[in-house]
C-alpha cells in the first residue's frame, strides 16, 4: 500500500504544479459533476485521505473548511502538511491494523482498516480521472496516470 500513497501523492503534487499554469477564477470554476471545481477537488481529496487516516488511527476528525483554502497555495501547504503528518504512520505502522475493525463517526459501519486503505486510495484515483476529464476540456493536456515508470520512494 505504501506504493499506492506514495503514486497519489507524487500524482497529486504534478497536479498541483499544472494548476499553476491556471487563472483563481479556472481553479474555482464549478466544472460539472464531480466534487465542482478543480481547486475544490485537489482540497477534497486531501480532506478526505486526512479524515479517513485519522479514522483509522482513532484520533478525532479536523473538518476543514474549503473558505479556509480557497487558494491553490493554500491547498499546496495543507497537503504537503497533512502527508508529512501521515507519512510514518503509513510506513511504519499500518500493516499492523490491516484487519482491525474501524468505526469511524461519519459511517454507520465498522469496516477493516485494509478496507479503509483502499478505499483512500481508489477515491483518489478517481478523481484524479476526473481531473483529467475537465483538463481536456480546458484544451491541456493532464498528468499522465501512469503508475509503471514512476520512481516512487515510500
Amino acid at each position: 500500500m505504501k506504493k499506492f500513497f506514495a503514486y497519489n501523492w507524487q500524482v497529486r503534487d504534478e497536479w498541483f504544479k499544472w494548476c499553476q499554469q491556471l487563472t483563481s477564477s479556472q481553479l474555482l470554476k464549478e466544472m460539472g459533476g464531480g466534487a465542482g471545481s478543480i481547486l475544490y477537488t485537489l482540497f477534497h481529496i486531501v480532506e478526505v485521505e486526512n479524515s479517513w487516516i485519522r479514522g483509522i488511527q482513532g484520533k478525532e476528525d479536523m473538518v476543514y473548511s474549503f473558505d479556509d483554502y480557497a487558494t491553490l497555495d493554500k491547498v499546496v501547504s495543507l497537503s504537503n502538511r497533512l502527508k508529512q503528518d501521515h507519512k510514518h504512520f503509513i510506513d511504519c505502522e499500518l500493516l499492523q491494523l490491516n484487519e482491525k475493525m474501524i468505526q469511524v463517526p461519519w459511517e454507520t459501519n465498522a469496516y477493516t482498516c485494509d478496507d479503509i486503505i483502499h478505499h483512500i486510495i481508489v477515491h483518489e484515483i478517481h478523481h484524479i480521472g476526473q481531473l483529467s476529464i475537465w483538463a481536456r476540456r480546458l484544451d491541456l493536456s493532464p498528468i499522465p496516470a501512469h503508475f509503471v515508470g514512476r520512481e516512487l520512494s515510500h
